[in-house]
């Protein structure tokens, strides 16, 4: 299983403003879900430290293998939502890693500890 985590900055003036565009962002991404092959699962979540250094919004998917996740970069409608979000994100980060498919991410400080 292989996990892709993006991380952006939005747009904005102000916190409002900035608040919508993560808005939109993850609204967005969210419409993806159940429409792309070995997308396993799709998370959203906003930003709520306010912290100068933070990023805006996070994508969180895990997909059956590097295979379905390149398929992904190049699907019809993972493109349409990158270009309709234009230029709204002004930075974006990446992590992708092979993921322990048997592992529970419910409780990860128990994984943690079972393998210390």
């Amino acid at each position: 299983m292989i996990r892709h985590i993006v991380m952006w900055r939005v747009r904005g003036d102000t916190p409002a403003e900035r608040l919508a565009a993560s808005n939109v962002v993850k609204k967005s991404f969210e419409g993806l879900r159940g429409r792309i092959p070995g997308m396993r699962h799709l998370e959203v979540g906003l930003d709520h430290s306010r912290i100068d250094y933070a990023c805006d919004a996070v994508l969180v998917t895990e997909f059956d293998s590097q295979d379905a996740l390149d398929a992904y970069a190049s699907h019809p409608e993972h493109l349409r939502v990158r270009n309709e979000l234009g230029d709204l994100r002004t930075a974006r980060f990446q992590v992708d890693y092979q993921a322990d498919a048997n592992a529970s991410s419910d409780h990860p400080a128990e994984h943690l500890h079972a393998k210390a």
